[in-house]
């Protein structure tokens, strides 16, 4: 019911772009990417104004994944009653905040997601029970590792049944790091092996909030990371070109 948990499971490379209420997410969701990312931490956008652009989703290839600004069960109660398939969060540092993550995505006895209702945007059901287990198998959870207490704690998060991405935020960790925006220097680099290494041996998707500029994203797929946004606005003005090019002026 959610493809794009399907593909992390398999190891297929998934790839998305950022999406916002002032931008056309129905032209992004179809235009080949796993999944669109809103964005609440850092952007001027609440939770609640996300609602028609993530319905607006409704039935195309992209699903929609919301970062939340912090570890809140509310926030992540609001994300996913707009209709997301995923949540990202920031600065999840222990196994504890880990479970926390997992507990406010789904519902009882998995966790302790408050019900609002059937999501219509997972199909149909024959009982309650389907819908629920269904969401609760389906949703991908994805805390961000971005400090030094989450990379000496990456086996106890990764572990957790539930996370499916361990999830680089990767200025934060580069500041963190002492190496701030260096994504090439071996100290980031050295960090980046660690968490690939994790994610694959609790058979879970490493990923990159983002691919620092000018870097290739085949670099990072070779380090073993599958999971990753890429800005579309470059690909989008190089198709208008391109098809301006063909016209005779």
């Amino acid at each position: 019911m959610n493809t794009i948990k399907d593909s992390i499971k398999s190891g297929r490379t998934v790839v998305g772009t950022a999406g916002a209420p002032n931008v056309d997410v129905s032209i992004l969701a179809d235009a080949g990417y796993d999944f669109l990312l809103f964005d609440t931490q850092h952007s001027p956008w609440e939770i609640k104004q996300l609602q028609p652009s993530i319905q607006a989703m409704r039935g195309r290839k992209a699903a929609p994944l919301v970062r939340v600004s912090a570890n809140q069960a509310d926030q992540i109660c609001f994300a996913l009653d707009a209709g997301a398939r995923g949540i990202v969060v920031p600065m999840v540092n222990t196994r504890a905040e880990a479970e926390a993550v997992v507990r406010a995505c789904r519902y009882y006895p998995a966790g302790n997601r408050s019900n609002a209702g059937a999501r219509g945007e997972w199909g149909e059901f024959k009982t309650y029970r389907d819908y629920m287990d269904t969401v609760n198998n389906g949703l991908v959870i994805a805390p961000m590792i971005e400090t030094n207490q989450s990379l000496e704690n990456l086996d106890a998060i990764a572990s957790v049944p539930g996370v499916d991405v361990l999830l680089i935020g990767p200025s934060d960790l580069s500041i963190e790091l002492g190496v701030p925006l260096d994504y090439a220097c071996d100290t980031y680099q050295r960090a980046l092996d660690k968490i690939a290494a994790t994610a694959a041996k609790y058979g879970i998707a490493a990923g990159m909030y983002f691919i620092p500029p000018e870097m290739d994203p085949n670099f990072f797929v070779q380090k073993g990371f599958k999971f990753f946004t890429l800005p579309w606005g470059p690909w989008a003005t190089a198709g208008i070109q391109n098809g301006l090019a063909g016209i005779k002026r």
